[in-house]
């Protein structure tokens, strides 16, 4: 079986080296950038996941993370920041951005291998696609016909739901905030609250039980679908 690839974008080599290897002891092919113009030298698609420090030379993680994640060629390689900051308004930033964790330094080196099993793991075995259709489990949805099955059985979502559970669904791991939930499934329409959020996914948790619990709240942060 293949090793799994992972890309470490830190400009502290001493950071780099400690990472590398100890996660080449866990099993993992580890390749070191010391740069994010570096990194973007290299085939980023053969790599299962990015580690990438936030702050470094002109193109900082977040930056490097901004381009990524707006390409159609990169957006899904799951990504962790590596960061000495670690002020709530940062990780806002890191999860707004597409990472998939968050680590700050200074890290026990343990942390770093249990997150990166974890998100790995999450990138392989969780949720599936294929066209339109999307699933978990025994949850699959299908968005050419609007419709949505739990264990066999249909179920009826309303058209916010339906669009909630399929924002989670796609990028399992990933935190929305309510405010990006608004955005993105109520659009232009004016005065839509936090609560209306709210309101709305407890309905979708109770309807695609036993999944349900799949949908996290991340308290102080929002809404994520989590896989196990």
């Amino acid at each position: 079986m293949d090793k799994e690839r992972i890309l470490v974008v830190d400009d502290e080599e001493d950071i780099c080296e400690i990472i590398k290897f100890n996660l080449e002891n866990e099993g993992y092919d580890v390749t070191v950038a010391y740069s994010a113009e570096e990194a973007l030298q290299l085939d980023l698609n053969s790599f299962q996941l990015l580690l990438l420090d936030v702050m470094m030379g002109e193109i900082s993680g977040f930056k490097l993370a901004n381009t990524l994640k707006n390409s159609s060629r990169y957006h899904k390689i799951p990504l962790i920041f590596i960061t000495a900051k670690g002020t709530e308004n940062d990780t806002l930033t890191g999860f707004s951005l597409g990472a998939d964790d968050y680590i700050q330094k200074p890290f026990s080196i343990k942390e770093v291998i249990a997150r990166v099993r974890a998100v790995i793991a999450r990138s392989n075995t969780g949720t599936v696609t294929k066209g339109e259709k999307w699933g978990y489990q025994g949850i699959e949805v299908d968005m050419e016909s609007k419709s949505v099955t739990i264990d066999g059985q249909k179920v009826s979502l309303s058209r916010k739901e339906l669009e909630i559970l399929v924002l989670l669904i796609r990028k399992p791991g990933k935190v929305y905030s309510r405010a990006d939930i608004i955005h993105r499934v109520w659009r232009d329409e004016d005065n839509v609250l936090d609560r209306t959020v709210d309101v709305n996914v407890t309905r979708l948790r109770k309807k695609i039980e036993p999944y349900g619990k799949q949908i996290v709240t991340r308290q102080g942060y929002g809404y994520c679908f989590e896989v196990i």
